[in-house]
């Protein structure tokens, strides 16, 4: 076997080897952002895991959705989809939201930023507003739990009965 043969066979495995490596996920969405004046920090994905809130929560009206709006991954934002809005997530984020009225909860993906109106911790598309049962009167108060945080095989799951202390708004 000659030497140039070695050395080039050598080279083409040590490429092979370093294509397989896999880079660090970049899907996460939890720089620091400024809207209308107000700053908000994004909790980092290790610290969301467990996550749990309670406030009012709205939902997007179907006017400003029948032509599809993009959300803040870039993804098509349509009236019929069954997804949300936080304003300090990080984004993808899987929650449960339960209407604290009715006991009623739905399992959501959480792609985009906002509400950012008043005292409201988040927006959740018609769907699940009438899953929920408060579509009729536009507002609830509703406790956010976060099920996981990214897709896919960079997903991190919330272990079974583990709770951070509620933050209350």
């Amino acid at each position: 076997m000659s030497r140039a043969y070695r050395w080039t066979s050598c080279v083409l495995g040590l490429l092979a080897l370093a294509g397989c490596s896999s880079p660090q996920y970049s899907g996460y969405k939890f720089k620091p952002y400024t809207v209308r004046g107000h700053h908000y920090e994004p909790l980092s994905p290790q610290s969301a895991v467990g996550y749990v809130e309670e406030g009012v929560a709205s939902h997007y009206h179907e006017g400003f959705l029948i032509f599809p709006g993009k959300t803040a991954l870039g993804e098509s934002l349509w009236f019929w989809s069954s997804s949300g809005a936080h304003k300090t997530l990080p984004l993808p984020c899987t929650v449960r939201v339960t209407n604290l009225q009715n006991g009623r909860s739905v399992v959501i993906r959480l792609n985009d930023r906002g509400p950012y109106i008043g005292d409201r911790v988040i927006d959740v598309t018609t769907p699940v507003a009438k899953k929920l049962g408060f579509y009729h009167q536009g507002l609830a108060r509703v406790r956010v739990e976060v099920l996981s945080v990214g897709d896919g095989k960079w997903r991190i799951k919330t272990p079974r009965g583990y709770r951070q202390p509620t933050v209350y708004y």
